[in-house]
């Protein structure tokens, strides 16, 4: 089997590199917080000193950081992958992060003889865990097919969207619809308690109609409970959506709705729920329209 480097053990990083482990691939893993490093290394992996020497032990090597800055300077930053990846080496990153920045880094890697592939992932951290994540790939066939086998391991679908950087455009669009339709739940479920009807049993019967869909089963659930600690956090999607409309001024695409939803995260970054699910993108709604349906900690505050 391939020896896999993987770099960025958080929320999402973590249990995927679990998982390879589990499946019986070598781990070597690199990670700003010693935490999961060590919990990894417990578990049978081994621990890279620096992203440079991750690179070198690796025949394949996998990234999944919070940001484009970060997997920029993890990559070609100083001491970084690209001054240990060794010619004819794979490189993918699964992280969410700008289409451009994985255009180029995929350009600098071909000069250096090694395949890049940008693979971000639906799904948040339950997904993760279950190795049930859906993958968005872009770059070249022969690359992504021979991704193919460690996607198997963390995803339950994987699609190849085209050359270097299409990944991250479909990724784009897919936080586009997440915030679009919490933020359509979210107005539901609160008008739905504010005209004086139960919510819960109007989320139950949207889930029998033609308004069904995953998000309003898990993040309805969500926000009828109050139970917000983070599958995916709130600060997280807010750079998502960064991307996207960066992507559109880019594209000269319209995304009128997208900036709505964005402003409305970022008044409650300003008050800082930022480390919150992404979801609690309804407990905004609840502040202004005067309806409290979930949420302890606001009814508390």
């Amino acid at each position: 089997m391939e020896r896999i480097g993987f770099i960025g053990l958080g929320i999402m990083g973590k249990p995927m590199a679990g998982n390879l482990l589990a499946a019986g691939y070598p781990v070597t893993v690199h990670s700003r917080s010693r935490g999961p490093v060590d919990e990894l290394v417990a578990a049978g992996a081994t621990a890279g000193p620096s992203a440079r020497e991750t690179a070198a032990s690796s025949d394949v090597v996998i990234t999944m950081l919070p940001d484009s800055p970060d997997v920029e300077a993890v990559v070609l930053g100083a001491d970084g992958v690209v001054d240990g990846i060794r010619e004819g080496a794979l490189y993918i990153d699964m992280s969410t992060i700008a289409p451009a920045v994985s255009r180029r880094i995929a350009v600098v890697l071909a000069e250096h003889g090694v395949d890049a592939v940008d693979a971000p992932v639906s799904g948040g951290e339950a997904a993760a865990r279950d190795g049930a994540l859906s993958i968005m790939a872009g770059g070249k066939e022969e690359a992504v097919e021979r991704a193919q086998p460690i996607f198997d391991v963390l995803g339950k679908a994987t699609t190849r969207i085209g050359p270097a950087g299409a990944g991250q455009v479909a990724k784009a669009a897919n936080q586009v619809v997440v915030a679009l339709t919490i933020q359509a739940v979210s107005e539901a479920l609160v008008l739905a308690r504010k005209a004086g009807a139960d919510p819960a049993l109007v989320r139950d019967a949207l889930l029998g109609g033609f308004a069904q869909s995953r998000i309003l089963d898990v993040h309805g659930q969500r926000m009828l409970d109050g139970a917000f600690d983070p599958g995916f956090k709130l600060n997280l999607h807010r750079k998502d959506l960064a991307i996207a409309l960066q992507l559109a001024r880019e594209e000269q695409v319209p995304l009128f709705a997208t900036a709505q939803a964005a402003g409305l995260m970022d008044a409650l970054l300003a008050q800082g729920a930022g480390e919150r699910d992404h979801s609690a993108l309804f407990t905004l709604y609840e502040q202004l329209a005067g309806e409290p349906v979930g949420d302890p900690q606001a009814h508390e505050a």
